[in-house]
């Protein structure tokens, strides 16, 4: 086994792997030279590897990898037909109270790449839930911790749609201000819990992995 694979390991059967993805890898091969990412290196020890889902380069977190077709084709399609559970956590700029949810559509902004922007006339829908569970301070800045629950899967939405609420994720280059960005080394999103069922006995499992900040 691989150092990579033994350090990120949580749990290990002959369907599939699930790991703890570090903040500033990306999940598969990117443009370019581009090509050191998660998959990649499980590939190296693990040939079978197959790939589910991602996480963006810059999210730590829970990610699963399947080892044969019809695990990746059965979990595939819990991740398509929402019957994931999926919760985040994450450190936003300023003081958050209570609980809520977005419900505005996340677009990719061309003129600006690899920038979304929360569009609410674009037709695909993006619904995130969130609540607020600490306030604190970060070098005199106030911070909020929150847990992030996304129903929909666009990309960039948990960063988008705390954006939009005025809440920026701290140490977020994309979409923080300057001052929340330089608060912490790293974006603080982290996929903390994700729930499947088992591709073969149908049992429901759920996976664990505190956040690191």
């Amino acid at each position: 086994m691989t150092n990579f694979l033994q350090q990120t390991l949580i749990h290990r059967d002959e369907h599939f792997i699930v790991i703890n993805k570090p903040a500033g890898l990306l999940s598969v091969p990117g443009k370019g030279d581009l090509t050191d990412c998660v998959i990649n290196r499980l590939l190296f020890d693990e040939p079978n590897t197959l790939l589910i889902h991602r996480l963006d380069r810059d999210t730590s977190g829970i990610l699963v990898f399947a080892l044969n077709k019809t695990a990746q084709s059965h979990i595939s399609k819990q991740f398509q037909n929402r019957q994931t559970d999926k919760q985040y956590h994450a450190l936003v700029s300023g003081h958050l109270m209570g609980e809520g949810s977005v419900d505005v559509p996340v677009n990719y902004d061309p003129t600006r790449p690899p920038l979304h922007i929360a569009e609410p006339a674009y037709h695909k829908p993006a619904l995130t839930h969130w609540q607020a569970v600490e306030q604190f301070e970060i070098n005199n800045q106030p911070v909020t911790r929150v847990k992030l629950t996304p129903i929909t899967g666009r990309s960039h939405q948990l960063r988008v749609h705390m954006q939009y609420l005025g809440h920026a994720i701290v140490g977020d280059e994309l979409y923080a201000d300057e001052q929340a960005c330089q608060l912490m080394p790293r974006l603080c999103l982290h996929a903390e819990q994700l729930s499947f069922f088992h591709p073969v006995t149908g049992k429901k499992l759920n996976f664990f992995c505190p956040a690191p900040f």
